[in-house]
C-alpha cells in the first residue's frame, strides 16, 4: 500500500517540480531582466569602491587625521563617491541598454547606450532649486545637474528609460525605410552612424515631447518615477515580510538546480543596491543610515559562506558526521566557503534534489536574516553602511561593512552558531539515506 501511494504520489510531484522549473527558467531568460542582471554585475564593481571610498573617509580617516588634513584627504573619498554612487542612474541606463541589445543580437549594441544615455538627460528637470552653502533660503537654478538628480535617488528611473529608449530604438532600426544608406565607399563607422540616425531621432524626440509634457506639470520623468514606482516596489520588496519570501523562493529555486539570481538578481539586488547605496550617501554626509535591508545584509546575515549560509553546513559536518563522503567534498568546499563560493556544495553534496537538505538550505538564510534584522531593529547593531564584495569572508565582512563595530561580528558568530545547529540533524537524516540508497544499489 505504502509502495503504490509512494509511486502515485511521485508523479504528480514531480510535474508540479517539472512546471515550477521551466516557469522559473523562462522568467530567469526573460530578455531584460537577464540585461538588468548583466548592466548590475557590470557596475557592482564601482559600487563597491563607492563604499570602500566612504569607509576611509568616514572611519579610516577619522582615526588618523582631524581638522583641516583631515578635510583634504576626504576629498579622496568625495570624488570617488561622485564618480560612482552619485552618478548611478547614467551609469545604469547605457549599461542596460548595451545589453538589452547585445542579448536582442543587434548588430550595433553600443549606439543603443548613447541613445540611452542621451534620454536620461533629456529626461532630468531644466529647472532646479538649490541652496546655496551658507544661505538659508532656496534658489532655483536652470541648466544644472544635480548628483541628488543622478545618483541612488534616480537609478530606477535610470532602469527605466534604459529599458525604454532601447525598445523603441530598436524596434524603430528594424524598420528598412528609417535607413539611411550611404554604401560602401564611406567608412564603416560613418555608414552605422547613418544608418541608425531616424531611429536615434525619432526616439529621443519621443523622450523630449514627454519631458515637455511633464514640464507643463512641474514635474520631471526621474522625480514621477521615484515617487511612483521605485519607492512603492521598494517598501514592498525590501520590507521583511517581502524579502524572506523572495529570497526563500530564489534559494528554493537553486535546490532544482537554477540558479537563485534568476528570481533574487531581478526582483531583489536592484532594491537592495538603491537602500545601500542610500546608506552609503547617508553616512558620507554624516547622517545615519536608514535602510536595514540591503545589499550588505544579504551578505553579512542572510548569506555567509554562500547560499543557504552552507558555511554552517561545513562546520556542521566538520563537528558531527562521520560519512567519508560527505567529508571528503566538504574538504574541498571549505576554501571556495569561505569566499561565498558554495558550487561544490551545491553540486557534490549534494544540496540539488536532496530532500532531506533542502529545508535547512531554504530556511537557514531566513533564520540569520531574521537575527540580523532584529538585532538592527532593536538598535543592537546600526544599518549596515559600507558596500563590501559578496565574496567577502564571514566575519570580515561584518567588520568592514558596519565600519568596525565588533557586535555585527557578535552577530554573525551567533547565526551561524543557530544555523550550524540547525543543519545537523538534517545532515544526520541525508547520511541515513545515502547510505540506504548505497546498501539498495549494491544489492541490485
Amino acid at each position: 500500500m505504502n509502495d503504490s501511494t509512494s509511486t502515485q504520489a511521485h508523479p504528480k510531484l514531480q510535474r508540479f517540480l517539472d512546471k515550477f522549473t521551466d516557469i522559473s527558467v523562462k522568467i530567469g531568460n526573460q530578455v531584460h531582466l537577464r540585461s538588468l542582471r548583466d548592466a548590475f554585475a557590470t557596475l557592482m564593481p564601482m559600487f563597491i569602491l563607492a563604499g570602500i571610498a566612504v569607509f576611509f573617509n568616514n572611519v579610516l580617516f577619522t582615526w588618523l587625521l582631524k581638522g583641516a588634513m583631515l578635510a583634504k584627504f576626504q576629498v579622496f573619498g568625495t570624488a570617488l563617491t561622485n564618480g560612482t554612487l552619485n552618478v548611478a542612474s547614467i551609469l545604469i541606463a547605457p549599461m542596460i541598454a548595451f545589453y538589452l541589445a547585445k542579448n536582442k543580437s543587434y548588430e550595433n549594441p553600443i549606439s543603443a547606450a548613447a541613445v540611452a544615455l542621451s534620454a536620461v538627460f533629456i529626461m532630468l528637470a531644466i529647472h532646479v532649486s538649490i541652496t546655496p552653502e551658507g544661505a538659508k533660503k532656496a534658489i532655483d537654478v536652470t541648466g544644472a545637474v544635480l548628483y541628488s538628480q543622478v545618483g541612488t535617488t534616480g537609478m530606477f528611473a535610470g532602469i527605466i528609460i534604459g529599458l525604454l529608449a532601447t525598445e523603441i530604438y530598436l524596434r524603430l532600426s528594424k524598420i528598412k525605410a528609417l535607413k539611411i544608406n550611404l554604401g560602401d565607399q564611406v567608412p564603416p563607422a560613418v555608414g552605422q552612424s547613418f544608418s541608425v540616425l531616424l531611429p536615434s531621432l525619432i526616439t529621443l524626440s519621443i523622450f523630449g515631447i514627454t519631458a515637455a509634457i511633464l514640464a507643463a506639470f512641474n514635474v520631471d520623468l526621474v522625480t514621477l518615477i521615484s515617487r511612483l514606482i521605485q519607492e512603492p516596489l521598494r517598501k514592498v520588496n525590501t520590507s521583511l515580510p517581502g524579502f524572506l519570501l523572495i529570497y526563500s523562493t530564489g534559494n528554493f529555486l537553486y535546490t532544482l538546480g537554477i540558479h537563485q539570481t534568476v528570481i533574487n538578481g531581478s526582483l531583489l539586488d536592484p532594491l537592495n543596491l538603491v537602500n545601500m547605496n542610500e546608506n552609503t550617501a547617508a553616512v558620507s554626509a554624516g547622517r545615519p543610515a536608514t535602510h536595514i535591508i540591503n545589499t550588505d545584509f544579504v551578505t553579512v546575515y542572510s548569506q555567509m559562506g554562500g547560499t543557504g549560509l552552507t558555511i554552517a553546513l561545513i562546520i556542521a559536518v566538520l563537528l558531527v558526521s562521520h560519512y567519508q563522503p560527505y567529508k571528503d567534498v566538504v574538504k574541498l568546499a571549505i576554501v571556495p566557503g569561505i569566499f561565498e563560493i558554495n558550487e561544490p556544495i551545491i553540486f557534490g553534496f549534494p544540496i540539488v534534489f536532496n530532500i532531506p537538505m533542502i529545508i535547512p538550505f531554504v530556511l537557514s538564510p531566513v533564520i540569520g536574516s531574521l537575527i540580523g534584522y532584529f538585532a538592527t531593529a532593536i538598535g543592537f547593531v546600526k544599518p549596515l553602511a559600507y558596500m563590501v564584495p559578496w565574496t567577502t569572508p564571514p566575519i570580515l565582512s561584518g567588520i568592514l561593512s558596519s565600519g568596525g563595530d565588533w557586535k555585527v561580528v557578535l552577530v554573525q558568530i551567533i547565526i551561524l552558531a543557530v544555523c550550524t545547529l540547525f543543519y545537523i540533524p538534517f545532515i544526520k537524516i541525508s547520511e541515513r539515506v545515502a547510505m540506504k540508497q548505497a546498501e539498495l544499489n549494491n544489492a541490485q
